[in-house]
């Protein structure tokens, strides 16, 4: 890679026309990084159980050629009906837009350029349970055959040798007992000793009641793992007294219990507003015994659903089973909280003769502390990859626009890219998320460069499809203006600070993707250092989405959290960019940031690249790494080699 380093020129921010100061409101094979020349411009203009519901979808080989309807503002749609309600789950419809008329102009370029090409989207819908067999990964989804909405829930099946590209398969699992005719829901697989696979997933009943269920493969010597049997027995746990009859669901992959002769499960619940983990104990997955007490509970967090419980090492690298236990052991216990529809995950010890999970910091507690993303991630799972030893997480990616509008483009919702969990540490005190290393052979075409950012300035980045990218950054604070802050900017806050408009001494400072030439649309990654009277200093790691688009009919907001940063320690970003999906890692990925954007001009090859410093009293130094990301291959696995 060639490097250039490069002076931006200082610009005013507040005399830009365009930008008002930065207001508020088959395999692709892998190719080395060609050795170019950073292109960089200097403008003088400026700146500033998990749901998928995908139907049937190619992306047009040339979208140039995509025969471009437009459908007027004011198209008549009616409100679409509440969604999930009434099976005891939250609200499905995205109602924070307005979910009716439509009241920007779209077009089926516009929305023909928001489906992803390297994240996984299924044909329709949800996803649960993965797992590794006999040299393929299974991901397990749950799945609306009729449309772009909430649903008719399947599972799905697909698989793939790398986690990247993947084959379709037929359903693994339809609603079709009387335990699960409305949904066969969330599960989660263990795989035994002697490499039986159980599977337990909750079912709801005909009579609106959710239950747990047993199913296993037909056919173990299988790779593909075609046929799967639901046990006779089903179900095989119903709601235990005192624990409503819709608030009941998601079982955990199962651990060994101390004698090692029987194995635990954890389901989530509620008593009123206590949210709850129970745990039954079993020696064959069918007859259960429900232990004394709660794993653990959280006061005012509400239900608790897609719970996870899992070991992570203090200082190895590599993941752990999840029966693995002793000393140099923590254990991450999250929850999908269903109230706010966030992932939250907190650090403990777990005591499996007391039958609790202790958490280290309770200031930090599940439901009111630490998140896994601080953006649109939800009903994540993960599952111990025994291929290569790492935890691998999978969560949910939900569409942030007008239900309307996803039956216009016939998908709604899309996989994250595959994450790493390790312990940090370094900090002690959070994990780290990083995406599998298997994304980096999608890579070509890198570019590196250097620049110095002055205060209130910016710098378009030269690049090919900037609508899929793999971003590295990294920047470092002119210290003397470090040194200098007077600790007048404290009391920040992401969600509540009106983005990258707002102007301090140390901040704010980052990449912009998703923009347009003329910035009238665009979404800035950025950092926000408060420094305060006693020289403490914070670090805020938000993404702002309150110019990413000129619709209506799509959310607009801020994400984002405080961020560990430790003395020495540039600050550091990670983005990769695949059309309306951006997923941002902080600091190695101690803090991250999914965000769902729909722009109407920033597509194809109007979309650029930007870094800029928005700080009015220090410089910026910036290394930067750009690389062009290839689509994953997604397609049907050939009907001629199924064995049915």
């Amino acid at each position: 890679m060639a490097t250039t380093h490069s002076h931006a020129p200082p610009y005013d921010l507040e005399g830009s026309t365009s930008y008002t100061p930065i207001p508020a409101g088959p395999p692709s094979e892998h190719r080395r990084p060609k050795k170019l020349f950073a292109g960089i411009l200097f403008s003088s203009f400026f700146l500033l159980s998990l749901v998928l519901l995908i139907v049937n979808y190619q992306r047009p080989e040339h979208e140039a050629k995509v025969n471009d309807v437009r459908f007027s503002p004011a198209t008549p749609l009616t409100e679409p009906p509440s969604r999930g309600v009434a099976q005891g789950v939250s609200e499905k419809v995205f109602r924070r837009v307005r979910g009716g008329d439509l009241a920007f102009s779209w077009s089926n370029v516009m929305l023909s350029w928001q489906r992803t090409s390297y994240h996984f989207q299924p044909q329709k819908n949800w996803m649960n349970g993965p797992l590794f067999h006999k040299g393929w990964y299974h991901l397990f989804y749950q799945y609306n055959q009729e449309a772009a909405v909430w649903g008719n829930i399947t599972w799905g099946h697909a698989v793939s040798k790398d986690l990247i590209h993947w084959f379709h398969l037929p359903y693994a699992m339809v609603p079709d007992q009387w335990y699960d005719i409305n949904g066969v829901w969330t599960g989660s697989a263990t795989i035994l000793p002697d490499g039986r696979i159980m599977m337990l997933y909750t079912g709801d009943t005909y009579d609106v009641v959710q239950v747990q269920c047993l199913a296993y493969p037909a056919n173990l010597s299988d790779p593909l793992l075609l046929k799967w049997v639901k046990d006779p027995s089903n179900p095989v746990l119903v709601p235990p007294p005192g624990i409503g009859k819709k608030d009941f669901r998601d079982p955990t992959t199962a651990w060994l219990s101390p004698g090692g002769d029987k194995w635990r499960i954890t389901i989530g619940s509620k008593v009123n507003k206590t949210g709850i983990s129970l745990v039954y104990e079993t020696a064959d997955f069918v007859k259960y015994e429900l232990l004394d007490g709660y794993l653990h509970e959280v006061p005012g967090t509400g239900m608790w659903e897609c719970i996870d419980f899992y070991p992570v090492s203090l200082s190895g690298r590599n993941g752990l089973d999840t029966s693995f236990n002793g000393p140099g052991i923590k254990h991450v216990m999250k929850a999908s909280l269903d109230d706010d529809k966030n992932d939250y995950y907190a650090l403990g010890t777990y005591d499996p003769i007391k039958n609790k999970w202790i958490p280290d910091n309770p200031e930090l507690d599940v439901g009111i502390g630490l998140r896994y993303d601080y953006g649109e991630y939800y009903a994540s799972k993960t599952f111990y990859d025994q291929n290569k030893r790492r935890r691998i997480l999978w969560g949910w990616i939900t569409e942030t626009d007008a239900e309307s509008l996803d039956i216009l483009k016939k998908w709604s919702g899309l996989q994250a890219v595959p994450r790493t969990i390790v312990f940090d540490q370094r900090t002690g005190s959070n994990i780290l998320q990083w995406p599998i290393e298997e994304v980096e052979s999608l890579r070509s075409d890198g570019v590196e460069f250097n620049v110095e950012l002055g205060p209130g300035s910016i710098v378009p980045i030269e690049v090919d499809s900037a609508s899929q990218l793999d971003i590295v950054a990294s920047f470092k604070i002119d210290e003397e203006a470090f040194e200098a802050a007077d600790g007048a900017y404290t009391g920040y806050d992401c969600p509540t600070s009106g983005g990258a408009a707002n102007r301090a001494v140390l901040g704010p400072f980052g990449i912009v993707v998703l923009a347009d030439e003329k910035l009238t649309e665009l979404t800035p990654i950025y950092f926000y250092v408060a420094k305060g009277t006693n020289g403490k200093v914070q670090t805020h790691f938000c993404a702002d989405e309150l110019r990413s688009s000129e619709a209506t009919e799509v959310e607009k907001i801020v994400y984002g959290s405080k961020v560990p940063v430790l003395d020495g320690e540039n600050l550091t970003i990670r983005s990769l960019v695949d059309h309306s999906i951006v997923e941002s890692f902080a600091q190695g990925g101690r803090t991250v940031i999914t965000s769902r954007v729909y722009p109407t001009k920033a597509i194809n090859g109007a979309a650029r690249v930007f870094l800029f410093n928005n700080a009015t009293g220090a410089s910026v130094a910036a290394s930067v790494k750009i690389w062009k990301m290839a689509p994953a291959d997604i397609r049907p696995f050939p009907s001629d080699q199924l064995q049915q």
